[in-house]
């Protein structure tokens, strides 16, 4: 079968494309697929957990880097193979610990800002303030779904450190909720809130 002239201009680019549509390992061209598609969703990650976007952005382009290496992945696992590489490169960058204060105040956003998001839903950029440790642990464990077990094998601590930084990160981001003069409203957040913490 010809080659269209994508595909010819790929081949000289990047060397040779794997046609065998039966391979069960995906591919250096999966996983171009895979940042391509979820671009702004990989490059959130990657800032939420470095907290800086030259950090982030050195954690998502080394990430699509090791994945273009073809690591023998599955092809069903390759989208959270990605998610894994840019979580391990941000850890790798930071190296975060349970008693260091080393997160510095983001220059992007204000302390004070209001999320423009609906109420009863907390800003991404109060993420941001955490120190380290928690909000490593709270992008993981709350916005990643990442067991605590998973999430305290990644970071070098046991699972009741996990456990404990969670909860105070929920603190912290519940103290960054704008009070509000309707009692529903403050139920459906408190709700929230309670959820988060089971």
């Amino acid at each position: 079968m010809p080659l269209s002239k994508g595909e010819e201009m790929t081949e000289q680019a990047c060397g040779p494309i794997r046609r065998n549509a039966e391979s069960r390992y995906a591919i250096r061209d999966d996983f171009l697929k895979i940042f391509n598609e979820d671009l702004n969703g990989l490059y959130q990650l990657s800032f939420l957990l470095t907290g800086d976007h030259q950090k982030g952005e050195r954690c998502f382009v080394a990430g699509i880097e090791d994945c273009a290496k073809e690591n023998r992945v599955f092809r069903e696992w390759a989208r959270a193979w990605a998610k894994r590489v840019i979580v391990e490169k941000a850890i790798r960058e930071l190296n975060p610990r349970r008693h260091s204060n080393s997160s510095a105040p983001p220059t992007v956003f204000s302390r004070n800002q209001q999320s423009s998001g609906p109420i009863g839903y907390f800003a991404l950029e109060n993420v941001l303030w955490l120190p380290d440790f928690e909000r490593f642990v709270f992008v993981l464990c709350v916005l990643e779904h990442y067991r605590e077990r998973e999430c305290a094998l990644l970071l070098g601590c046991s699972a009741s450190e996990v456990r404990d930084a969670r909860t105070r990160a929920i603190q912290e981001l519940a103290k960054s909720y704008p009070s509000s003069s309707n009692p529903y409203e403050d139920r459906e957040r408190s709700g929230w809130a309670e959820a988060l913490k089971a």
